[in-house]
């Protein structure tokens, strides 16, 4: 399974992308700006998308992706996500005022876009590959994500703060090879992490004491993602400087994973 970071900014700028993941060739993992970087060709071919919540840097393209492919693929494109976020979408996206309502295109019965709703701890598994909601707190409901290959796994958490529900499910993975976990702010801005459920260097320190390494799990990498533009090397030196037990790195757009 490959894994290829299309964006991984919290904001936008020059060749800088908000989130979105392409996992082989066929599944997105959220729809920020990173999947305007893909060719017709490689958007034809994307048949699922997992979001992991409703705000606009993780989703503002899965409405052009849509109104792109369709009528040049017959497939439906399945989306994946809480309830909460589909009703996001239902509501505020896709309702013929911001959007053509594609969950009624051609017709209600045989429409484009299939919303499917996932739960927490529940695997799908498509063609060998699985897929986890895990726990996530954020200001809107929120979940990440665990992909399994079978022979190692990927945790991306999403956007969240302090969560101990996500470490307790993180901790049961035995074959965890990558962990991409979100750092919004520096420590100055403690305040504002915390008001909008992000982290900042210090609340991921108190997060990563808490996750526990198994003897036959590979060795972790630790990505960050989601840093704030210009701000990304003041909080990684942050970072760098919380003595961590683990080595951090920033999470880079195009960098592959290989699970």
């Amino acid at each position: 399974m490959q894994i290829k970071i299309l964006g991984c900014s919290g904001g936008i700028g020059a060749e800088l992308r908000t989130t979105s993941m392409l996992v082989d060739q066929d599944i997105l993992i959220d729809a920020g700006t990173g999947v305007g970087n893909l060719s017709m060709d490689e958007l034809l071919k994307i048949d699922h998308i997992f979001l992991t919540h409703s705000h606009l840097d993780h989703i503002a393209f899965l409405p052009f992706l849509l109104d792109t492919v369709m009528g040049i693929r017959a497939e439906p494109i399945n989306v994946y996500a809480n309830k909460e976020t589909l009703e996001t979408l239902r509501l505020h996206i896709f309702n013929w005022k911001v959007w053509p309502d594609f969950n009624a295109i051609p017709s209600t019965d045989n429409p484009f876009l299939r919303y499917c709703e996932v739960k927490l701890s529940e695997t799908l598994e498509l063609n060998g590959r699985k897929f986890t909601p895990l726990p996530a707190n954020h200001v809107v409901p929120a979940i990440g994500y665990h992909v399994d290959s079978g022979a190692a796994s990927l945790v991306f958490t999403g956007d969240t703060t302090v969560c101990d529900e996500l470490w307790h499910e993180v901790n049961k993975i035995k074959n965890l090879k990558y962990l991409i976990i979100e750092t919004a702010f520096s420590n100055s801005e403690l305040a504002l992490a915390q008001l909008s459920k992000h982290l900042c260097p210090s609340l991921l320190r108190s997060q990563l004491v808490k996750l526990i390494t198994h003897d036959a799990t590979p060795s972790l990498e630790i990505y960050i993602t989601h840093l704030k533009p210009g701000e990304g090397e003041s909080i990684m030196q942050e970072i760098a400087e919380s003595h961590s037990a683990f080595v951090i790195q920033a999470l880079k757009q195009q960098q592959e994973f290989y699970l």
